[in-house]
C-alpha cells in the first residue's frame, strides 16, 4: 500500500521549475493533467460534525478523522484553507506511524472547546500541528494551555517573519480570480501557482471554494416590450393572461453554475497581527517538544538564538507555502521520526 501511494504521489507531481518547455523531457505530447476532484473518503475513514457553545451562540466544526489508537494528530489549517489539505499528508502518516488523525474546518477558531467536546476530561495525548494561519493558532492554544494532554506542537511554514509577507497579501488576494467556471477549473488554477502536488489540489481545492448558481429565466426577457393591457381590455384578456402566466412558470428556468472563494480572507485583515505579532516568543515559550517545518529558512532573531536549544528546525527545499500539500511524504518523515525520537508512537511494523 505504502508503495503503490508513493508512485501515486510521485506521478501526480508536477515539472519542477525550469523542466516545463516545449523541448523537456518530461512533457508528453498529448497527454492532458486530469484536474477531477477526488473524493475525501480516499483519504478519510469517517467524517463527522462537532458541535460547541460560545459567547454568540454554537459553532459547528467539521472533522476529518482516521486510525483507532496511538495519540492523536490534531491538524489545523492555513487560512482560506480547509481540513481537505491534509487529506494527502493523512493516508501518509497514517502508513508510517500508530497514530489518529482528526483534521478540523477552524470555525471560530476554538480548538480547547473542539477537544473537550470531542473527549470529555480525559482527552487522549495530543500532537497539535498547524500551518500558517492554523501554525499560528496552534502556538496561541499550546501558550494558553486549551489542550491540557498536549504531547508536542509542529508549525509549518509560519514564523514572525510571516509579518512582512501580510502587506503584501491584500495585492496577492485582488489578484486572484474572483469565480470560476467549474470545480476542475479551480484546481488547474490553483495547480499553476500555490499547490504544486496535483493529487492534492484535486481533493482540496472543493474546500477552498464553493457552488453558486446564476438564474436566467428566459420568460423574464420575452415579457419586457410587451403592451400594457388597457382597462376595456382587461376581462377579455384576463384568461389569456393568466393562461400566459402559468405557462411562463412552467417553464424551466436556466441557470449557469460558477464557483467561488468559500471564505473572503480580505476580510480578515484586521485580525492578522493578533495571529502572528509575537508569534516567535509565544513558540519558544511552549514548554512541549516543538518543531518548525519551514519551506525556506527564514528565522527571525528570537527563533536563531532559540533554534539549538529550544526546538527542532527542518527546511524543506522545492516547495511553495502549502508545504504539507507540495511535499506530504516529506512532511511525514520529518514528523514520524521527531514523534519516534520523543517516543510519543512507534513505527509501523514493515514501514522501516
Amino acid at each position: 500500500m505504502e508503495k503503490q501511494l508513493h508512485l501515486n504521489l510521485l506521478a501526480s507531481r508536477p515539472p519542477m521549475a525550469g523542466f516545463q518547455s516545449g523541448g523537456s523531457k518530461m512533457k508528453m505530447p498529448g497527454r492532458k493533467r486530469d484536474f477531477t476532484p477526488l473524493l475525501w473518503s480516499q483519504y478519510f475513514e469517517t467524517i463527522e460534525d462537532v458541535e460547541v457553545e460560545n459567547e454568540n451562540g454554537k459553532d459547528i466544526f467539521r472533522l476529518y478523522c482516521s486510525g483507532s489508537s496511538g495519540p492523536v494528530l490534531l491538524l489545523l489549517h492555513g487560512g482560506g484553507h480547509s481540513a481537505l489539505s491534509w487529506a494527502v499528508f493523512t493516508a501518509v502518516i497514517c502508513s508510517r506511524i500508530h497514530c489518529r488523525v482528526v483534521a478540523m474546518d477552524l470555525r471560530a477558531h476554538d480548538v480547547g472547546k473542539v477537544v473537550e467536546a470531542l473527549y470529555g476530561e480525559s482527552p487522549p495525548p495530543i500532537m497539535m500541528i498547524g500551518h500558517s494561519m492554523g501554525g499560528a493558532i496552534a502556538v496561541h492554544t499550546a501558550s494558553a494551555n486549551h489542550v491540557p494532554s498536549l504531547l508536542g506542537l509542529c508549525v509549518i511554514d509560519v514564523v514572525e517573519t510571516a509579518m512582512d509577507a501580510l502587506n503584501s497579501m491584500q495585492n496577492f488576494l485582488r489578484s486572484r480570480p474572483k469565480t470560476f467556471k467549474s470545480l476542475e477549473n479551480a484546481i488547474e488554477w490553483v495547480k499553476s501557482g500555490q499547490i504544486r502536488n496535483v493529487e492534492s489540489a484535486r481533493v482540496s481545492m472543493g474546500g477552498q471554494v464553493k457552488s453558486e448558481e446564476s438564474a436566467c429565466d428566459p420568460s423574464v426577457s420575452n415579457s419586457i416590450g410587451e403592451g400594457i393591457i388597457e382597462e376595456e381590455e382587461e376581462e377579455e384578456g384576463a384568461e389569456e393572461s393568466n393562461k400566459k402566466r402559468m405557462k411562463e412558470d412552467d417553464q424551466e428556468v436556466k441557470k449557469e453554475s460558477f464557483y467561488t472563494w468559500r471564505v473572503e480572507l480580505s476580510k480578515t485583515e484586521k485580525y492578522w497581527d493578533g495571529w502572528f505579532r509575537g508569534l516567535s516568543a509565544l513558540f519558544l515559550s511552549c514548554s512541549v517538544p516543538k518543531l518548525l517545518l519551514l519551506a525556506v529558512d527564514r528565522l527571525d532573531k528570537d527563533l536563531t538564538i532559540g533554534q539549538m536549544q529550544k526546538f527542532q528546525m527542518q527546511v524543506l527545499p522545492q516547495c511553495g507555502h502549502a508545504v504539507h500539500e507540495d511535499a506530504p511524504e516529506k512532511v511525514a518523515d520529518a514528523l514520524a521520526a521527531f514523534m519516534v525520537r520523543h517516543k510519543f508512537t512507534e513505527f509501523k511494523e514493515g514501514y522501516l
